[in-house]
């Protein structure tokens, strides 16, 4: 036969974790050359070459890199199917559940799905990992086996092939900006950062003449929040990023039609029908319907309102072929004109 066994899928995932046969053997209790033959047959069973051998050790191949992906993906449904079969006949759900999520909503939407989950079923083990929400984010942990369930921001495109979503909330971005002082905020410098976000929020970021270069650009919302609180400058956030901004900071709104992110969820086809990611997919649509972000305290006639339409009226007034947009760097946002 030339099915992978088990074990030789144990071997592949531990020789890519470890970067080398030594260490992987290490790892898993084998001696080296158990572990080089295993490699060895599985390589003649898919006849692909799975890791490039030298003297720093192991690196993937493409092949490779996809071959570990599905082994960990299978370990993790063997891991579930061992989990279910014992709790048949008992609504309790047992074992690991691995989540990845950005921080914003790990910080204000998780702990209220995780606080009903786990109180319906102790014996459940959440494990939750913090990633940018940039590039793969946190779809790709899921796709590579590295979680169950990936919390997300979600284009038009849909997800990666052989993952599902749903989403959860639609999240307004608002313009946060000192609360001190009477300088039009839009004249102040830009912080921002990079982020995914969908089609509709990047073609609204390249239609917007009023929005200046950035002067700094930080990896994390709340290194932005803290420097837009000292004074240092306005940024457009996410409204779930600003639950709990200091009394310094003050919001506005873009308008009636501001840029907004879905957010939702992403899991695997064979993951999504077992009990622990069913179960965790119910508490965070509850968790999500009654969830409340900042509003802002002026909208429709702030000046980022009046800024839009001053980009809009701009637009119109040039002539064919002069618009000044800048092409969307997907999926994250675009640069500033």
């Amino acid at each position: 036969m030339d099915d992978l066994a088990p074990h030789e899928l144990r071997i592949l995932v531990a020789v890519e974790r470890e970067r080398g046969f030594t260490a992987a053997a290490a790892s898993l209790g084998l001696t080296q050359s158990a572990v080089s033959h295993a490699v060895r047959a599985c390589e003649r069973k898919l006849g692909v070459v799975l890791f490039h051998r030298g003297r720093y050790g192991a690196r993937p191949t493409a092949a490779g890199t996809r071959t570990v992906a599905y082994a960990r993906r299978i370990l993790r449904l063997m891991r579930s199917m061992r989990d279910e079969a014992r709790d048949a006949g008992d609504e309790a759900v047992t074992g690991p559940l691995r989540i990845a999520a950005f921080r914003s909503v790990a910080a204000h939407l998780l702990p209220r799905a995780l606080e009903r989950l786990t109180g319906r079923h102790p014996g459940l083990a959440p494990r939750v990992s913090i990633v940018r929400e940039i590039g793969r984010g946190t779809a790709g942990l899921v796709a590579d086996g590295h979680a169950d369930l990936g919390l997300a921001t979600l284009d038009g495109a849909g997800p990666p092939k052989g993952l599902l979503s749903g989403k959860l909330f639609d999240e307004p971005y608002v313009l946060a900006h000192p609360r001190a002082g009477t300088q039009d905020p839009r004249t102040l410098p830009l912080i921002d950062w990079d982020e995914n976000c969908g089609s509709y929020t990047r073609d609204w970021w390249a239609r917007q003449d009023w929005i200046p270069p950035a002067t700094i650009l930080a990896e994390d919302d709340t290194v932005v929040l803290s420097m837009v609180s000292q004074g240092m400058g306005m940024s457009l956030m996410p409204a779930l990023a600003l639950t709990g901004a200091p009394a310094d900071i003050a919001l506005t709104g873009l308008g009636p039609r501001p840029p907004t992110r879905g957010v939702g969820y992403v899991t695997t086809s064979e993951l999504a029908g077992t009990a622990a990611v069913r179960e965790l997919i119910r508490e965070l649509r509850s968790a999500a319907a009654s969830l409340t972000m900042p509003v802002p305290a002026s909208d429709a006639g702030s000046p980022a309102a009046a800024g839009t339409a001053t980009a809009h009226r701009r637009t119109a007034e040039r002539r064919p072929g002069t618009h000044r947009s800048t092409p969307a760097r997907s999926p994250a946002r675009p640069p500033r004109p």
